[in-house]
């Protein structure tokens, strides 16, 4: 029964380790989360403590150093100030959860939302420790070169197989819902629209967020290229002049190049404040250049969308060019846009001599000319604020708009907490996190 007990008894570097974990996952982030969000985020991070407590206790029983031994007569005091640590976590993450919930209009968590974040916790952290200790008797069972051999060959099987596999039906899972019609959304009967009857440019080629664009409502000319539209850049861009011209976009005193993110996706909030903004007398142009979402694009692919928003600029510039009176021209970008839109000027002082005004909302961490742009950007957005220096240095907010409460820089915990807020950016509404309102428009400047 003893040995039984001794077995069943969590070692204190465990227990440690557990605490740190749980405590470090509930350190105060930028937006609210669910119960599931935050359990995934606490195993996680109990997971990597338990990794590192096993690989301490292998280093230190290379010297002979049992810490379990060692401490065996502090472990009441170890337990009791884990759990202390623990509890005190719980206790102001649920404070700060409820005061980011009542800034952004979210209800309040209670009891109920801490018990499924520790049922989570649970059902994820113990089926995965169990296979790992799998997996160890199995080493030993089979001998150390057997299992060396048998993780060698997982590990090429799926970076050789499994992973070019999953990549292939990503893209075709993009694609298709690129190309899926969705029934909501009507075609334009405007000649001022893309995708509309008088248009060179078929309802189809625009894609799932092109068809959106144009079929908004709204008295600004809207020009639209879809990825499809036509087989190349060149002739993207090309398309896009033709279009332009023939829908009277160039008669229009103001003519907005619209840089889209990575799925194609143009926020109609913002294309309502600029109609707003121009009072309809405006061309709002925008071109795809990608079908995957923002992440993806802005990781593999960012070189594209940066190449696809010079192509179009240089294009509209030479046309504008040759006109007695050119529209007024301007670009807006958000996020990805944001970033490719910015990419277009090789410095402030050339961004300001061929605009008449920039607007970039939510662009990504040091990722876009601010001197001659009016930038929009929240203290809750992560993408503002995530950067690997993020886990040495604290977020520069100069100029961010204070829209909730904002943790205090922690060294590395920051990282992870912005980089967890990520994967739910876009949850609050328009004005938090990464949402932005019809603002990104009518804060347009002049000239």
């Amino acid at each position: 029964m003893r040995r039984l007990v001794t077995i069943g008894t969590p070692r204190t570097g465990t227990l440690v380790a557990a605490a740190a974990g749980i405590s470090a996952s509930l350190a105060p982030g930028l937006l609210p989360r669910t119960s599931i969000a935050q359990a995934l985020l606490t195993a996680l991070l109990v997971l990597i403590a338990l990794g590192v407590a096993g690989l301490g206790r292998k280093v230190l029983g290379h010297w002979k150093f049992d810490m379990h031994v060692r401490t065996r007569r502090f472990r009441s005091a170890i337990v009791i100030a884990s759990c202390a640590v623990a509890g005190a976590a719980l206790i102001h993450a649920w404070y700060w959860q409820n005061r980011l919930r009542a800034a952004m209009d979210f209800p309040p968590v209670g009891v109920r939302y801490w018990l499924h974040w520790a049922i989570g916790v649970v059902a994820v952290v113990v089926p995965i420790v169990l296979v790992g200790r799998g997996l160890r008797w199995a080493a030993r069972y089979v001998g150390g070169l057997r299992a060396t051999a048998l993780v060698t060959a997982t590990v090429l099987a799926c970076q050789f197989a499994l992973l070019p596999a999953v990549v292939n039906w990503q893209r075709s899972a993009f694609a298709s819902a690129d190309a899926a019609m969705d029934p909501g959304v009507v075609r334009p009967v405007s000649y001022t629209r893309s995708g509309s009857p008088d248009s060179e440019v078929s309802w189809a080629s625009l894609g799932a967020e092109g068809r959106k664009f144009v079929a908004e409502r709204g008295r600004s000319v809207r020009v639209y290229i879809g990825l499809d539209s036509a087989p190349d850049l060149d002739s993207r861009v090309a398309l896009a002049i033709r279009e332009i011209e023939r829908s009277g976009g160039f008669d229009r005193t103001h003519l907005v190049m619209m840089v889209p993110t990575g799925s194609g996706w143009l926020d109609a909030n913002a294309a309502r404040g600029l109609d707003e903004r121009f009072d309809g007398d405006a061309t709002l142009v925008g071109m795809q250049y990608s079908q995957a979402p923002s992440w993806a694009t802005f990781l593999f692919a960012r070189a594209d969308a940066e190449r696809s928003a010079r192509a179009l600029f240089t294009g509209i510039e030479r046309r504008l060019a040759a006109l007695a009176h050119p529209p007024k021209l301007y670009v807006y970008g958000q996020s990805l846009g944001a970033t490719a839109g910015s990419a277009i000027f090789a410095d402030d002082r050339d961004e300001s001599a061929r605009v008449c005004a920039a607007l970039w909302a939510g662009p990504p961490a040091s990722a876009v000319h601010r001197g001659g742009a009016t930038v929009l950007a929240n203290s809750s957005d992560p993408v503002v604020q995530w950067s690997p220096r993020l886990l040495w240095r604290a977020p520069d907010l100069t100029g961010t708009r204070h829209d909730a409460p904002h943790p205090m820089w922690l060294p590395g915990l920051s990282w992870v907490q912005t980089t967890a807020d990520l994967l739910s950016a876009l949850a609050p509404g328009p004005g938090h996190g990464h949402r932005y309102g019809s603002d990104q428009g009518t804060a347009l400047g002049s000239c």
